[in-house]
């Protein structure tokens, strides 16, 4: 079964570009020119993978309002920003809104490729996982508990899930995986398999608190170590 991808680009040229190139890589692409027109394809249900340019026609951010919804339908499909918009505040505010990748489009169809194949093979462990339920759990003893059901890649607080994406998921895990001890931010890009700017992963542990708080409000585990990284603490 073809993998199905969402492309919306609201350049005409652009977009049959890359939804010719992507069908030559043998995935079935569907594609959008504005932010109505991916909605009304959300009512039959969801792709794979949704590909995202944040300027849709008249609307500057339409691609970023777009993210938004997605997540609120889906906290663990990818979602990849595909655009020209290539400034630091761009990738940040897409990163925050839940976007799972974030490319400019002077990269190479190869390159393109390469990560829409990674973030598929990542989705794929959220479906592929349903025989055995392996979880971790932390700090069992006191009130505020936080663990995680690797089967069904969730994080829990207060027995409640955290509402976060896979690439936030991917980061939370390797913090609690040695509580106490400092992950650097290269260790924590490898862990959630990104590569991107420290400011990046910066704005990923704001939005990984904000989700915690919402259960939480007096939530202070993740603690910063300015130049060095993050490091959970069992407070």
């Amino acid at each position: 079964m073809l993998r199905e991808i969402l492309l919306v680009e609201d350049d005409d040229v652009i977009r049959e570009n890359y939804a010719e190139l992507l069908s030559d890589e043998g995935f079935k692409v569907k594609a959008c020119s504005n932010r109505e027109e991916a909605m009304a394809y959300f009512t039959q249900g969801l792709p794979d993978i949704a590909i995202l340019d944040i300027s849709l026609e008249e609307e500057r951010e339409g691609g970023f309002q777009l993210c938004m919804y997605l997540r609120q339908i889906s906290p663990v499909l990818p979602i990849l920003f595909l655009t020209s918009h290539g400034s630091e505040v761009d990738k940040i505010s897409g990163f925050r809104l839940g976007a799972d990748d974030y490319l400019t489009k002077d990269i190479s169809i190869e390159y393109l490729i390469v990560r829409v194949e990674a973030l598929l093979r990542r989705y794929a462990t959220i479906k592929s996982q349903k025989s055995t339920s392996t979880t971790t759990r932390v700090d069992d003893s006191k009130p505020r508990k936080s663990y995680i059901d690797s089967d069904r890649l969730l994080v829990y607080w207060n027995t409640q899930a955290v509402e976060l994406t896979l690439t936030q998921f991917w980061i939370v895990q390797a913090l609690l995986a040695e509580p106490h001890q400092v992950k650097t931010y290269r260790q924590l890009m490898e862990a959630a398999k990104i590569y991107v700017e420290p400011n990046t992963i910066s704005a990923h542990i704001k939005t990984i608190r904000n989700r915690f708080k919402v259960i939480d409000e007096n939530f202070n585990c993740i603690k910063t170590e300015r130049g060095a990284g993050y490091r959970w603490l069992d407070v």
